[in-house]
């Protein structure tokens, strides 16, 4: 999440809530734009690509990393990527193997070619700068409906539901009364995140990071402090007594053992490796013979690896056909 920390709000004075708890327009949200953005005024962490020198680029680099990582794991990258490709241009220019390189141990490096490909498309369709229409962001390869929304959001100050885990839990609790939401984002929350936006354009893409701020640090999936909400008097599943959770069973984050903890691994060594590696470097990295090659073929087909003549494997020097 990467909007500014303390921008002056914007808009017509009635575009915040006057509301006093006990007022509750139907699904207008207008009871919590105010105490949650005013949180956010005095609590936002004071992150890098909040700021204004990110720009667009440093955004939506910012929105590529932080996606299932947490933030203590994206900083160290995130700096070391802005100050070696500070323009989508620069990334651009070098090759998709270096993204995955730079990619490091941030997980799920099919988004380091992602973004090299937005670099490429932004590069080649837009002069080089991050296009400021939703539309033009959500046609960039590798962008999805909610990184438009995002960069489109925080870059840009348009009014956009910006739908990430932390803002559909902090809605599912404060409006909807349940612990949490649904494990894929349904119809229903993407209706009610569009009817809870403020009007006014810049107090919509405040309130979008203001949401997901409280997510992240107060409405948290476990131990939240309720002590600590700005809306916990007027909190749907906190004055229904926090009702266990009853819909489907979480999804766990299992790593030790798959096939994601393989590919990780043969990564590590090609990312070390200065030019080719051959098989037998990579067979080293993990006894079972059937999942490490099964590990490696999906690296290859996912275009991360590219496997040379004699055995021999590398990152890839070309961008994966359809990128």
């Amino acid at each position: 999440m990467t909007a500014p920390t303390k921008p002056p709000h914007g808009g017509p004075a009635d575009a915040r809530s006057t509301s006093s708890p006990g007022e509750k327009s139907s699904l207008s949200g207008e009871h919590l734009h105010s105490p949650v953005i005013d949180w956010f005024d005095e609590h936002a962490r004071d992150l890098p690509w909040r700021r204004p020198e990110a720009g667009s680029w440093g955004v939506m680099v910012s929105e590529f990393m932080l996606q299932q990582t947490p933030v203590n794991r994206v900083l160290p990258v995130y700096e070391q990527w802005l100050a070696r490709w500070p323009r989508p241009a620069d990334l651009a220019a070098d090759a998709p193997g270096e993204a995955v390189r730079a990619w490091g141990r941030l997980g799920y490096p099919r988004r380091a070619l992602r973004l090299h490909g937005a670099a490429v498309a932004i590069t080649e369709r837009h002069g080089g700068d991050v296009p400021t229409e939703h539309a033009q962001l959500l046609a960039l390869p590798g962008i999805g409906e909610y990184t438009a929304a995002a960069v489109a959001s925080f870059a840009y100050g348009q009014r956009h539901a910006v739908l990430d885990t932390n803002v559909r839990r902090v809605f599912a609790r404060a409006v909807t009364g349940v612990q949490y939401p649904p494990n894929a984002t349904t119809a229903a929350e993407r209706k009610l995140a569009r009817a809870l936006l403020p009007k006014d354009e810049g107090v919509a893409a405040r309130w979008a990071a203001a949401s997901m701020e409280l997510g992240a640090l107060v409405c948290t999936a476990k131990n939240e402090t309720c002590h600590r909400c700005p809306i916990a008097d007027r909190c749907a599943w906190r004055l229904a007594g926090k009702p266990e959770h009853e819909g489907p069973a979480r999804r766990g984050q299992t790593y030790a053992g798959t096939d994601r903890q393989v590919r990780g691994k043969l990564l590590a060594v090609l990312r070390e490796a200065h030019g080719p590696v051959p098989q037998s470097a990579l067979d080293r990295v993990w006894h079972e013979p059937v999942q490490r090659a099964r590990a490696l073929d999906g690296l290859v087909a996912d275009g991360l690896v590219e496997p040379l003549p004699g055995g021999l494997y590398r990152l890839p020097l070309t961008r994966p056909s359809g990128t």
